[in-house]
């Protein structure tokens, strides 16, 4: 058996630990040193736990001339001159930005740490001048051009979403804050930022036109995440003891991997990479997980897309999009979808270049079904700690052929939705049967659609293809002959499975199942 002990390297964003404790390292040199051979002042974003911290991590001992970190490494055989420059790392990730004096507090603690290196002189002054005089002296002082690195530039105008008069004072605050990179421009050999979200509205993105994003950039599409070949060729130790625990081929294991973790594309023809956190994890409890999804729930998202208004049978089906339109988040715009693609709930999969439009969809398996769980709390009477009940039983009574077990179970979950919730729109009542529907294909195939010409539902077990048609305020004689009539079942007839009809009417009045009626398709 291969040995176990090699070391992971989970919650580790420090380059100089992982390589002086001996971590498993994926050597993403070249890509590090073609970024600081090209050009200067960069922003990347990506979604959380994704490398980038480490990447910064990396880019400071570079700068720091660290040729020892970098030895059996790329880079070693393409940098010949290891020089030192004074690098400023700035990472506001590591606190809680309630009010604007808690943005200027950890701006401070930044500040007075480089002001007792390159002189405090200005220590009086507004957080922008000291900073553009710490990169002034430190540039007098050593000689050499001053190296930037902000980690979630973000962080606080994330925490503010929702509220606007607080996002304002940060905005501002930062505006300034980050301008001083461009009036200083001549003492700077290297800036790099990095957040989840690229906000179009702040002046990193105005007053710093010369900022290169390259977060859709083909060049760089594999700098955070790991590839199918480093996924196979890095930890073929760790696939065979995940395969031995488990009973898996190591094929089989890369195919579970594959489907759990990968996906994430961030170029319409870049390679997909897997999430690195989720990875790490799984090879190291030898089992499979909701690793990432589970380090942060996104209830500013769900906020959100309720406070918008968006369609979710729209975005749980994949959504075409211009590039446009998820590439920067307007605060004003009253459209979701950005943030939930940069946070990395959704990923480019496909791109039709005649109309220049993308296809963003989860990325996989572990986000698809933990934000549909995350949502249904949000939607429906259902808790946390019911899901996997009420899911089991709807999808052990179908697979039984028990439909009416099914149908009441979902009418007494229906009747379960509280007084304040009974007064929802059409699309609510939609929005609910499309999550179950949705949650059921994480344990069996379940299809559920929102467009024309198809069944509202199709799930298929192991013995039976269930055909839904759901009717608001019509009767379960005309869904059923709708099934009929449209064709629904046509794909269906050469499956050796039963197929079952369901017509069911559900009662806007009511706001519940009323009356379903079944035929039998042998």
């Amino acid at each position: 058996m291969y040995d176990l002990m090699r070391k992971l390297p989970i919650g580790i964003q420090t380059f100089e630990d992982i390589r002086r404790n001996n971590y498993l390292y994926v050597d993403k040199t070249e890509l590090v040193w073609r970024i600081i051979s090209t050009g200067k002042p960069y922003f990347l974003s990506r979604p959380r736990r994704f490398g980038k911290s480490l990447l910064l991590s990396t880019f400071e001992a570079y700068f720091q001339g660290r040729k020892d970190l970098f030895e059996g490494l790329a880079i070693e055989k393409l940098e010949t001159k290891w020089e030192q420059h004074p690098v400023l790392h700035l990472d506001l990730n590591a606190r809680k930005y309630e009010t604007a004096a808690d943005l200027t507090a950890m701006l401070n603690q930044y500040l007075e740490k480089w002001e007792a290196v390159y002189g405090d002189e200005k220590r009086d002054r507004s957080p922008e001048e000291r900073f553009s005089y710490v990169i002034e002296q430190a540039f007098l002082r050593t000689g050499h051009q001053v190296v930037v690195l902000v980690d979630e530039y973000d962080k606080p105008l994330l925490q503010a979403i929702n509220n606007l008069e607080l996002l304002e004072e940060y905005r501002q605050m930062l505006k300034a804050f980050y301008g001083v990179l461009k009036s200083t421009d001549r003492y700077l050999r290297f800036v790099f930022l990095t957040g989840v979200t690229k906000f179009s509205q702040v002046s990193v993105f105005s007053d710093l036109n010369q900022l290169n994003d390259i977060s859709l950039d083909y060049s760089y599409a594999t700098l955070c995440g790991i590839t199918h070949e480093e996924l196979t060729s890095t930890f073929d130790p760790e696939i065979e003891t995940f395969g031995r625990k488990n009973h898996l081929l190591p094929e089989e294991v890369v195919t579970a991997m594959k489907r759990n973790y990968d996906g994430y594309h961030f170029h319409q023809d870049g390679e997909g990479v897997f999430n690195p956190f989720s990875v790490l994890n799984a090879f190291s409890k030898l089992e499979l997980g909701s690793y990432w999804f589970q380090t942060g729930t996104p209830t500013f998202l769900v906020e959100l897309l309720q406070k918008s208004e968006y369609d979710l049978r729209t975005l749980l089906n994949g959504i075409e999009a211009p590039v446009s339109s998820f590439a920067e988040y307007r605060v004003d715009a009253n459209n979701p979808i950005p943030l939930i693609y940069q946070s990395g709930y959704l990923t480019i999969k496909d791109y039709d270049r005649r109309f220049n439009n993308y296809l963003l969809d989860f990325p996989n398996d572990e986000v698809r079904y933990g934000f549909i769980n995350f949502l249904i709390p949000f939607y429906t009477p259902m808790k946390n700690n019911d899901q996997g009940f009420y899911i089991g039983k709807f999808i052990d009574e179908l697979e039984k052929g028990d439909y009416d077990a099914f149908l009441t179970r979902m009418e007494a979950f229906f009747a379960d939705i509280p007084y304040e919730l009974n007064d929802q729109t059409e699309r609510h009542y939609q929005v609910i049967f499309y999550l179950i529907f949705k949650l059921m294909g994480q344990f069996t195939e379940a299809e559920v659609r929102s467009s024309r010409g198809r069944a509202d539902a199709v799930v298929k077990t192991p013995k039976y293809i269930y055909v839904f048609e759901f009717k608001l305020n019509g009767t379960a004689e005309e869904a059923l002959k709708q099934i009929e009539d449209k064709g629904y079942l046509i794909s269906y007839k050469a499956d050796h499975r039963e197929i079952v009809k369901v017509g069911v009417e559900f009662s806007a009045e009511s706001r519940n199942l009323s009356r379903w009626l079944v035929e039998m398709n042998n």
